[in-house]
């Protein structure tokens, strides 16, 4: 199997501007994040089965899926946020192997914001965090997807902490700047 290099970071952190970069080197990205939203796409098993569970009410006038209300729901409802990490994990790291299978490039870029909180570090040969204070990660959150300063500290409170991500951390970039910078 290639080199794996996993890239983390909390909420907010820059892990898709960093990913962007190693990808523009010709390095084959794998994001968790992008591959999540993939299965549940319009017809897809994955968004069949939450529709069932949730109601209409859980998507979109065009038949996507409404990732606020879902998001929502299950931070009030840790029984309901179960039942979505079982239905969707092992998509997800099907998809994930598949994609790893096609790389071609000498390593992968494997984007996985919740490697610590589902214990995946050991699945990679390198881990990378990317970090920022907590006050960046609320800012950045909040302006990015227009939320509540409360709710960007609930998701926050939600992932693993700063130290628990750094303690897994083969390497860290510390990404106070802007992408331009």
């Amino acid at each position: 199997m290639t080199y794996t290099v996993a890239l983390t970071g909390g909420i907010g952190s820059g892990k898709s501007t960093v990913a962007d970069a190693f990808s523009h080197l010709g390095v084959n990205v794998i994001d968790a994040d992008i591959i999540a939203r993939k299965v549940v796409e319009p017809g897809t098993p994955g968004l069949n089965a939450i529709a069932q569970r949730f109601g209409p009410q859980i998507l979109n006038k065009d038949g996507t899926l409404n990732r606020r209300a879902l998001r929502e729901h299950i931070f009030a409802h840790a029984e309901d946020k179960n039942w979505l990490n079982a239905l969707l994990h092992p998509q997800i790291q099907q998809e994930t192997r598949r994609q790893m299978q096609l790389a071609t490039s000498s390593y992968i870029l494997w984007v996985v914001p919740l490697l610590v909180e589902n214990r995946l570090s050991a699945k990679a040969d390198r881990v990378l965090v990317v970090d920022v204070p907590k006050e960046t990660q609320i800012a950045r959150t909040m302006l990015r997807d227009r939320v509540s300063r409360q709710h960007a500290e609930h998701i926050l409170a939600a992932q693993a902490t700063r130290e628990q991500r750094l303690a897994v951390a083969d390497d860290v970039i510390e990404n106070m700047g802007s992408p331009d910078a």
